[in-house]
């Protein structure tokens, strides 16, 4: 059975470009548009990578991030977070709630791959 990431972004183009980017890896890649969309999508099925935007109407990444360390079945979930220049103030946040990794936007698409066979790789 193939891995299972959630991509959480409200920008469909983000969503599309990691999508296309972790193809080549045979993941299995569903989306979630907001915090709170993604926590539903987790009670139904709990991915093995979570890709998340910190940016986000109804539920930001850091409030779901916050959430998900608190909860012990989400927190063993890896997260890779996607952050923009104006996250800077609340990368230390970040850090500190355990993320796998942190890339920027607009992220290489080579960088998400690798970003995420390093953090599959600790969730095995």
């Amino acid at each position: 059975m193939p891995h299972t990431i959630l991509v959480v972004d409200d920008a469909k183009a983000v969503r599309a470009l990691a999508k296309q980017a972790l193809a080549p890896l045979g993941l299995a890649v569903s989306e979630a548009t907001n915090g709170y969309n993604a926590l539903f999508a987790m009670e139904k099925s709990l991915p093995d990578l979570l890709l998340l935007d910190v940016k986000m109407p109804i539920m930001d990444g850091l409030e779901l991030l916050t959430m998900m360390r608190s909860n012990p079945t989400l927190a063993r979930v890896p997260v890779v977070m996607l952050t923009s220049p104006a996250d800077h103030p609340i990368l230390g946040q970040l850090t500190a709630l355990g993320v796998s990794a942190i890339l920027k936007k607009p992220f290489d698409p080579a960088a998400l791959v690798e970003a995420a066979q390093r953090a599959l790789g600790r969730a095995n």
